[in-house]
């Protein structure tokens, strides 16, 4: 991530699952707090990253012209964002 301060923040995202040749594609997300969701507009990469015993799902996406980078944790099966 090119985040300055690699911070992520925790959000709420709506997914599809078994899309075409990409098993999961993020939607849109919502963080906490805020009335509306951001909707991913563009996937432009995903990728596998195994720590530890979870394997994190990468989503590179644009959303409102901004690049973010979504992870999923498959053990905690939470979403986090981080703009790129």
């Amino acid at each position: 991530m090119k985040n300055i301060n690699n911070y992520k923040e925790q959000v709420e995202v709506m997914a599809l699952f078994g899309y075409e040749m990409t098993p999961c594609r993020p939607l849109s997300f919502k963080r906490k707090g805020e009335k509306y969701e951001v909707e991913v507009t563009e996937l432009l990469q995903t990728r596998i990253r195994f720590a530890k015993n979870a394997a994190m799902h990468i989503f590179d996406v644009v959303a409102n012209k901004k690049r973010y980078t979504l992870e999923f944790n498959s053990v905690e099966l939470t979403w986090h964002v981080a703009q790129a």
